[in-house]
């Protein structure tokens, strides 16, 4: 069986994860891009979304796995965002806010439903950042991000949930992120902690995903930019194969 948190603590290897909104595709556009994911360096598809309005995700996950074989691990939104042929979860605790049932109260009603399932959980502390405007993630979570120039918050937070034994640490611009978290941010929480460190939002270009790496995320997560303009992708994962 496959084991994915050993995926992501491989050292001195980055990661590149392609998230994908499934309101946001049709079945041949996802069918596109996981050919274009399977020829290029993509180390993960990320599925979900803060707010899905149509039940797409099983289709979603499907496609992907029919034509490509990487692995799909579910970023949920809501309980109702699970499904068993994924490969893995990331259960998320919003632990940039005060929500909750963000933090815990969510879990404890889809802990059941994910016992059953057979999914891998990658328990994961979940940052909003500020990324210039409100995004859907912090509007339907009810909570607000951590400023962007607030370094030393973002580090106590991403310490606070290593202790608390959370196996990843997420910082998240969220959706349509009008800026990607600054570099800074990242390096002093990547100094401070010894988890793997994810980091997505607002990354358009494969030279912010280059900044962001070389200042200490591990794992680079991209979706908006990659749904307008499909090359984006081959042009991120290539930068990550060269980091």
């Amino acid at each position: 069986m496959m084991n994915l948190y050993s995926s992501f603590c491989q050292p001195n290897r980055k990661q590149f994860a392609v998230l994908v909104d499934p309101d946001k595709y049709t079945r041949q556009t996802l069918k596109t891009l996981a050919d274009l994911a399977g020829q290029s360096h993509v180390s993960f598809f990320f599925v979900g979304g803060s707010l899905l309005t149509e039940d797409r995700m099983e289709e979603t996950i499907r496609t992907i796995k029919d034509n490509c074989h990487i692995p799909v691990i579910i970023f949920p939104g809501d309980v109702m965002q699970i499904h068993p042929e994924a490969d893995g979860i990331l259960l998320l605790s919003l632990i940039s806010g005060r929500n909750p049932d963000m933090l815990i109260g969510k879990h404890v009603q889809a802990a059941p439903y994910l016992k059953r399932s057979g999914l891998e959980i990658l328990p994961t502390g979940y940052m909003l950042i500020d990324s210039g405007r409100p995004t859907t993630a912090s509007y339907m979570s009810n909570t607000p991000p951590i400023p962007c120039d607030k370094d030393e918050i973002a580090v106590n937070t991403a310490l606070a949930g290593e202790m608390l034994g959370l196996r990843m640490i997420y910082m998240d611009g969220g959706s349509g992120a009008q800026s990607p978290i600054s570099t800074s941010m990242i390096n002093r929480v990547r100094e401070n902690i010894s988890v793997p460190l994810i980091v997505g939002g607002g990354i358009r270009s494969p030279e912010a995903a280059a900044e962001r790496f070389k200042a200490g995320a591990d794992v680079i997560v991209v979706g908006n930019a990659i749904e307008n303009e499909h090359s984006l992708l081959q042009e991120i994962a290539e930068v990550t194969y060269n980091m």
